[in-house]
């Protein structure tokens, strides 16, 4: 039956799904770092994923691309917008999921579902970095904590500290006033993440009827479900593998 590949080029990061078609089982799947090379570390992560799963581009019956990259993706068979592989990917999960936030390194999104998991509505930011991974990746250098640890760190906080800048620039200012008047750095990243989801909340408006499914490589650090959460009023679950959510969208398509 062969395999398709899902491939998700996105703004900081690489993602490749290999689909058995069969099945519809994934059977292997990877990431690596967006550089300037593009196209040659995706032609080397989709050979280095393809051979994990002891298979070859032989087998592979249909490649879809998505993401911020997606065109320079070469030997694509088809070219689909992210936005409809996030639905695809969290639909084929989720089958009842209402909404999907779906937060990146550099741009942010709401999608609303209709009852077959198209999308029928959606919202997105992609001209500040205030409500994307950006911004957290700047307060990770600042607080000298990789992003994998500022959940732990936030969960610290008794009293989140305000963040009222929405550019990152004056945020980071913001940050390094606080610093210098001895604000704990539980209490400073806890605020960002407030912050993050006010503005994501601010985008969505009124949140409709759950589940909101929460994709994106923003989904993996700690307390920012529970900040989107509480910021616009309905609980927001985790997708399996956030991040390689587009990238299984794609392939489902590309199956499909």
């Amino acid at each position: 039956m062969g395999v398709t590949v899902g491939i998700d080029a996105g703004s900081r990061s690489i993602k490749v799904v290999v689909l058995d078609r069969g099945s519809g089982h994934v059977i292997a799947h990877g990431i690596d770092d967006q550089g300037t090379d593009q196209a040659d570390r995706v032609r080397r992560l989709c050979d280095r994923v393809l051979g994990e799963c002891g298979t070859g581009h032989g087998t592979v019956r249909r490649t879809v691309a998505t993401g911020y990259a997606r065109h320079i993706v070469e030997g694509a068979d088809a070219r689909v917008t992210e936005i409809t592989c996030h639905a695809r990917g969290v639909h084929h999960g989720a089958p009842d999921a209402k909404a999907i936030i779906e937060i990146g390194g550099q741009d942010s999104k709401i999608m609303w579902l209709g009852p077959d998991g198209t999308v029928h509505d959606f919202r997105m930011n992609d001209r500040c970095a205030a409500g994307t991974g950006r911004f957290l990746e700047m307060v990770s250098d600042r607080m000298a904590v990789p992003l994998h640890g500022l959940g732990a760190l936030a969960a610290r906080s008794r009293h989140p500290s305000t963040i009222s800048s929405m550019c990152v620039v004056f945020a980071e200012s913001e940050i390094i006033g606080l610093l210098a008047c001895g604000a704990p750095r539980e209490d400073i990243v806890a605020g960002v993440q407030a912050a993050i989801a006010a503005r994501v909340a601010g985008m969505a408006g009124r949140m409709r009827d759950g589940p909101v499914i929460f994709t994106g490589g923003v989904a993996l650090v700690g307390g920012m479900a529970a900040a989107l959460s509480a910021a616009i009023g309905t609980p927001v679950e985790v997708a399996p593998e956030p991040q390689m959510t587009g990238a299984l969208g794609a392939a489902l398509i590309a199956a499909d």
